[in-house]
């Protein structure tokens, strides 16, 4: 949940962002795109993917109270949305780079839905879905869970970076 709080930290940029570009009919596309990588690396491919690939795949092991398999099931649907929103701000960041001036006003509509969403979505994930889904798993299994998000966090880094290399037409030697 620790997380949370970085993420929590970034809306609050975003916030600031919105009304940046209200006063001034303009929009930072570097900024933008430090938005962009932020959801779309740290929010959603590390925190979410740690929820989807460990955490949800472990709860689905457990025999699951219905209330926390409906929130699980919200949460994997909240994160397509999350997804979907940071797309449609990159289409909208395009369009403006390429001169379609009310493209401004999706900006700002996109950002202000992600400013709006990730508090709800987290709200849900600490108070009414994290703690009592501990409950499921023993001390060994929770210490296990812990370890494979190092893990999973180590290899972030490099999932990342491979994916520039390649993008830019590199290729990525084996070691």
């Amino acid at each position: 949940m620790w997380e949370h709080r970085l993420i929590e930290s970034m809306v609050s940029l975003v916030r600031k962002e919105i009304v940046k570009i209200n006063e001034e009919s303009e929009v930072r596309t570097t900024f933008i795109d430090v938005i962009v990588d932020f959801f779309r690396i740290y929010a959603d491919r590390t925190h979410h993917g740690k929820e989807e690939d460990i955490l949800f795949r472990e709860l689905k092991k457990k025999k699951m109270d219905s209330q926390h398999e409906t929130i699980m099931n919200e949460l994997i649907e909240e994160h397509t949305y999350g997804r979907k929103t940071v797309g449609r701000l990159i289409d909208a960041k395009e369009y403006y780079e390429r001169g379609d001036s009310s493209a401004l006003g999706e900006i700002v509509e996109r950002l202000k839905e992600l400013s709006e969403f990730y508090p709800r979505h987290i709200e849900k994930e600490d108070k009414r879905f994290f703690y009592p889904c501990l409950e499921y798993f023993s001390q060994n299994e929770q210490d296990e869970m812990l370890k494979e998000f190092w893990t999973f966090d180590r290899n972030m880094i490099h999932e990342k970076y491979r994916k520039v290399v390649e993008e830019y037409g590199g290729k990525v030697l084996k070691p």
